[in-house]
């Protein structure tokens, strides 16, 4: 059992020093080609002060293709049912905070609704529809090139006395967000 002590002291100095030594993020990022992308959520709304939106995620379109792996997801952080009203003036939601990505162009960002939207007109809820009429997935072209160490903010502005309709042949209320997408750049 002693002939074992001497090569544990030799394996816990090793890993000691390794840890020492070792690059930290901020070494590793300096020559990196990511940037980092925030994403905000705000709405205009003028007459409809209860509209509740689903939010699932935030995706970029990073190829110039139309297959699906030309879309990467952010992992939204701040998921689940929103007021849009409480996203007007001042308020902002984030969805995003910080997402490495390789710096390259953009060409559209994507707001992934779920099927959980509604409206509530004088205490009575109504479902709207984003699959059959309207859009689950509504994107804002953005056709920017990103570049490398920089920090990028996204503010998606969703319009929704424009995003709501109501289809008298199906009876239904539907969703089909009107997006406008405004970038910040910040150097690192």
């Amino acid at each position: 059992m002693k002939t074992f002590q001497p090569i544990k002291s030799i394996v816990l100095f090793i890993t000691i020093l390794a840890c020492f030594t070792s690059c930290t993020k901020d070494d590793l990022s300096s020559d990196s080609n990511f940037s980092g992308i925030s994403v905000k959520l705000k709405s205009t709304t003028g007459e409809l002060d209860k509209v509740f939106l689903e939010i699932e995620d935030v995706e970029l379109k990073i190829k110039d293709t139309n297959e699906a792996s030309a879309w990467i997801s952010l992992n939204a952080i701040n998921k689940g049912n929103h007021n849009a009203y409480d996203l007007s003036a001042e308020g902002e939601l984030e969805l995003v905070n910080n997402f490495e990505i390789e710096a390259s162009n953009i060409y559209e960002i994507r707001l992934v609704l779920g099927d959980n939207n509604f409206l509530d007109l004088y205490g009575i809820l109504h479902s709207l529809d984003v699959t059959s009429l309207g859009n689950a997935t509504p994107s804002n072209l953005l056709n920017t090139k990103i570049i490398k160490q920089r920090f990028y903010e996204f503010v998606i502005n969703i319009d929704i006395d424009e995003s709501i309709s109501f289809n008298e042949d199906e009876n239904i209320m539907v969703l089909d967000p009107k997006l406008y997408t405004e970038i910040r750049q910040v150097q690192y």
